[in-house]
């Protein structure tokens, strides 16, 4: 079966579904900053570029989970060590990392009041990534005012 050009759907590694993920940037109030959405069977890391790229200007600090690496970036990491990496465990501020983890799941607690977004009815990835975008500007609206 051969896909159209804006229909991305990838399959989960582990539980072989078809599937996306939505990736996010937040601040340190849940407010997202940058989004993009890509097949389930891809590697989160392959995504910070694109994600970074969505910002304006490049950030001093991020955290993030241990898939990424971004000190290549020139970005400063708080950013556990996955072991199974094979990489030495570096100094990390767990209670900032513990807030900005809580911060990006408060955003995805959010996002599931969404109910259409979450269960993705369309086939498109520009139809579902346009009322991410739509989501998350009422998300500004609900709790920036």
């Amino acid at each position: 079966m051969k896909l159209g050009r804006g229909e991305l759907i990838g399959y989960d590694g582990f539980k072989h579904r078809k599937g996306s993920k939505i990736h996010v940037v937040v601040d340190g109030d849940s407010m997202p900053l940058s989004i993009t959405i890509r097949p389930g069977n891809e590697h989160d890391s392959r995504r910070l570029i694109e994600l970074i790229g969505g910002l304006d200007g490049k950030p001093r600090e991020l955290y993030a989970d241990s898939a990424y690496d971004i000190e290549s970036m020139g970005i400063e990491a708080n950013i556990p060590v996955n072991p199974r990496n094979g990489r030495k465990q570096r100094p990390y501020n767990v209670e900032l990392y513990k807030k900005m983890k809580s911060a990006v799941e408060r955003f995805f607690g959010w996002l599931k009041s969404f109910r259409r977004i979450i269960l993705r009815y369309e086939k498109l990835a520009s139809t579902h990534k346009a009322l991410t975008t739509i989501a998350s500007i009422i998300i500004h609206l609900r709790y920036r005012i």
